[in-house]
């Protein structure tokens, strides 16, 4: 799996939970079906969202991004169906292209984020299911926390 392939597997999949979610607000206050569709909505876009956000950050770590573009991927997430379109601009601009980094370049000194970087490629697996995990333990906080309640 490459940075891009990894990366727009997440942003589609971003992009499909938003829908499930506003689908589950539309059933929930369009059609009076209760919250059970916005919490299964919500609850399956909150995980990806997370997850995309770690995924965001590990690919412009290896991809060498800029504050400013990972900023703008995260970003990405926060408003409804732009995940996608932040990939595509991206990738026309050539950001996602190449391999993981697993060194760092010729006289390069790899800083803590490089070295955790080349940790995680170098343990696919291992780096998914802590990540996973990661995930659904900040889920799970955010979760006891309650959901985000509207100011009126």
């Amino acid at each position: 799996m490459t940075p891009r392939s990894l990366f727009r597997g997440l942003a589609i999949a971003e992009l499909v939970t938003w829908t499930m979610l506003l689908v589950g607000m539309l059933l929930e206050y369009g059609a009076g079906l209760g919250d059970l569709p916005v919490r299964i909505g919500g609850s399956v876009h909150g995980f990806v969202f997370l997850a995309y956000l770690v995924v965001t950050t590990v690919v412009a770590v290896n991809q060498r991004w800029s504050f400013g573009a990972t900023a703008l991927g995260w970003l990405s997430a926060v408003v409804p169906y732009t995940t996608l379109p932040f990939e595509v601009g991206v990738a026309r601009r050539g950001m996602l292209d190449g391999t993981w980094r697993r060194e760092p370049a010729t006289g390069q000194r790899p800083g803590p984020l490089d070295r955790l970087l080349f940790v995680v490629v170098a343990h696919p697996v291992l780096a998914a299911v802590v990540g996973v995990v990661l995930v659904a333990v900040v889920f799970g906080v955010l979760l006891v926390l309650g959901p985000p309640v509207p100011t009126r």
